[in-house]
């Protein structure tokens, strides 16, 4: 299997209907296997779910970067996407990999505990959050850095989201993340292929 990518572009329902969607889908596509788009739409119809992760990966399929389909495993799939990015509440990742087969299996934790569990049953990476204050989860605190550094070091790739910025990605490396999620600071850019590059230099500057 190949490397995990380093910055994953989440999506919302509002996102995935916008106008412009395939063009920011594509600018953060194009940064390659260093990125990665996962397709989140919780409060959309199965088919329209569906539709959006084949969108997407038929945008991410020439640049070689990732797609990911949050909590559906069948329609990961289906559109032979790289992964699939659990909640705490849906398969157990074991479960999860009957169903994918190869590919990523992520599991969104929120604690020390919930990571363990994750790790227990079979999870590939950790997406730990929040880290910092996050305006899609204003109800969650703000765990910190040095939380986040707690978690890399039970020995998964540990992804940060939750108020994630370019400006805060240095810190985010220097804690042990493996990489970065985020919302707004990549699908609201002026530019989001420039925003993802922002995002993942860290990273690429430690290679």
């Amino acid at each position: 299997m190949r490397p995990l990518p380093r910055v994953f572009a989440v999506t919302t329902d509002t996102i995935c209907r916008t106008p412009d969607f395939g063009v920011r889908a594509a600018a953060i596509a194009a940064a390659g296997p260093a990125a990665a788009i996962v397709v989140r739409a919780p409060g959309s119809t199965t088919a329209a779910h569906a539709g959006f992760a084949e969108r997407v990966a038929a945008l991410a399929k020439p640049t070689g970067a990732a797609v990911l389909v949050h909590a559906r495993p069948d329609l990961a799939r289906a559109v032979r996407a790289q992964g699939v990015q659990l909640r705490r509440d849906d398969l157990a990742p074991r479960d999860a990999r009957a169903v994918l087969g190869a590919g990523w299996i992520g599991v969104s934790v929120h604690s020390r505990t919930e990571a363990e569990v994750a790790i227990a049953e079979g999870a590939d990476f950790l997406v730990a959050g929040s880290v910092y204050e996050s305006r899609s989860h204003p109800d969650r605190p703000a765990r910190g850095t040095e939380w986040l550094h707690q978690l890399c070091e039970l020995g998964r790739a540990v992804v940060a989201i939750g108020g994630v910025t370019p400006d805060r990605a240095p810190e985010l490396r220097a804690a042990g993340a493996w990489g970065a999620a985020a919302i707004s600071a990549l699908w609201e850019a002026d530019d989001p292929g420039r925003a993802v590059l922002a995002l993942l230099a860290p990273w690429l500057e430690a290679a």
